[in-house]
């Protein structure tokens, strides 16, 4: 096996070295989780449900150090790294309630007694992102294990560390051999032989909408399941009956929060044109308060982003000409980036629609709500947005006529986990979270019990 260097992005510095899977390593993996599958998928769901109770308090007792890892590894702020740990308790917590939940039906038919039921799919892998690394891992164990099904977890190469951590936890509240594993390695590799490996029932993948489009190639090979969440280019549409200072003062947490590196962030902010200027001078002094710094700070609101690489590629979307005003970034090392509000000359410049993962935000005027839903619609995403308005029908209106999966109203809250979360169009497929999330890991089976 190889192995990588992971980097703390807020220092610079080396914080250890993880091993890479080879195939090899990665085929061995699979075929464990295929045999623990047998033994799975036929434990009692009470049983099922006690256990991955057991993994959520272990994962509750180790909130601080989960936290402190992500801080380290994924330069996230401390204060936003421990809701992220406390997401997966809480996540891992509601999944524990689905597997005495999977309910099937009763159909009346002639003849006899017809029944369903909800069967797992058997091997699952979840290819994680590096911007979450914690939440977006369990929003696909979790359900998959709770449908019954055995999981094979690939964390991003460049923040493993929270993931093998989890690996530790689940096995230390006792889940069996093989039913959960955690796999660092390479994308073409580990990520690949998920999708052409026949025993890989369904693959789970968080990413950007070019890495997604080849795994749904890939897998249709096999006609094999997918849960793809993708890019966004989300809106941020605020009227001029809003109230414009909450709408103002919301608006950096809808775009900057981790750095702008969220398929979520509201990073195209659409105002109507009477209230434009004024919308800009309450936006100025809220982006120039906005915290970035120190990850271990509590006040920082903000971390680096995560490589020098990606802060190079961010910068390459930033005219300066363009640059309204910008926000405050330290000095020193670390992979830092000032948020940036920039006023592009129309929709079509790519720092308007295309996904730039950093903190930059970009901001038009409309004349009325049917050149906010056109400007709003015209791009190939659709993953979330906010509308901003005092008029409960225009909200309504709005909500329905925006081509997106998740939406907020005077709020930049996008997921929760007892609710269902996923993209429209280019931004992915599939659901993710809420009451169903189970069901995305099973298959429907038709019993027909004849009674002549």
């Amino acid at each position: 096996m190889t192995t990588t260097q992971v980097i703390n992005p807020a220092t610079e510095q080396v914080i250890t070295t993880v091993e890479m899977a080879d195939l090899a390593a990665t085929d061995a993996a699979i075929e464990r989780a295929h045999r623990a599958w047998a033994g799975w998928r036929t434990i009692a769901p009470g049983d099922r449900a006690r256990l991955l109770r057991r993994f959520a308090e272990a994962v509750d007792a180790d909130l601080d150090h989960l936290a402190e890892l992500e801080v380290a590894n994924a330069g996230h702020p401390i204060t936003v790294a421990r809701l992220e740990a406390a997401n997966v308790r809480d996540v891992l917590q509601y999944a524990a309630g689905m597997p005495e939940r999977l309910l099937g039906q009763q159909i009346p038919v002639d003849g006899g007694i017809d029944i369903t039921f909800h069967e797992p799919l058997g091997v699952v892998g979840v290819i994680a992102a590096w911007n979450f690394p914690m939440p977006i891992a369990a929003w696909g164990f979790a359900p998959a294990l709770a449908a019954g099904n055995t999981v094979v977890l690939k964390p991003a190469e460049l923040t493993p560390l929270t993931a093998l951590r989890l690996g530790e936890l689940a096995r230390q509240a006792g889940l069996p051999e093989g039913v959960f594993q955690v796999l660092p390695g390479e994308g073409p590799v580990v990520g690949q032989r998920f999708v052409t490996h026949p025993a890989v029932r369904k693959v789970v993948f968080t990413g950007s909408t070019g890495v997604g489009k080849r795994i749904m190639a890939g897998c249709a090979e096999q006609v094999k399941r997918v849960t793809l969440e993708l890019g966004g280019k989300s809106p941020n549409i605020v009227f001029a009956d809003a109230d414009l200072e909450r709408a103002a003062a919301a608006a950096p947490y809808g775009v900057f929060m981790n750095s702008g590196q969220d398929c979520c962030a509201r990073s195209r902010i659409l105002v109507q044109r009477s209230v434009f200027d004024r919308f800009l001078e309450l936006l100025e002094p809220a982006v120039r308060r906005f915290r970035v710094g120190d990850p271990l700070d509590e006040t920082t609101e903000a971390g680096p982003l995560i490589s020098a690489a990606h802060r190079e590629r961010v910068a390459g979307f930033v005219d300066p000409a363009a640059v309204a005003f910008t926000g405050e970034r330290p000095d020193g090392p670390g992979f830092w980036y000032p948020p940036t509000v920039v006023l592009p000359s129309g929709p079509t410049e790519r720092v308007f629609t295309e996904e730039i993962f950093g903190p930059v935000a970009a901001v038009l005027p409309f004349d009325d709500e049917a050149e906010a839903i056109h400007l709003t619609n015209d791009t190939e995403f659709g993953l979330a947005g906010s509308v901003w308005t005092r008029d409960l029908g225009r909200a309504l209106r709005v909500s329905r006529a925006v081509e997106a999966g998740n939406l907020s109203v005077n709020s930049h809250l996008s997921t929760r986990y007892s609710t269902p979360f996923g993209g429209s169009k280019q931004s992915g497929l599939g659901r993710e979270l809420g009451p169903d999330a189970a069901l995305a890991f099973t298959e429907t089976k038709n019993v027909f019990i004849a009674t002549d």
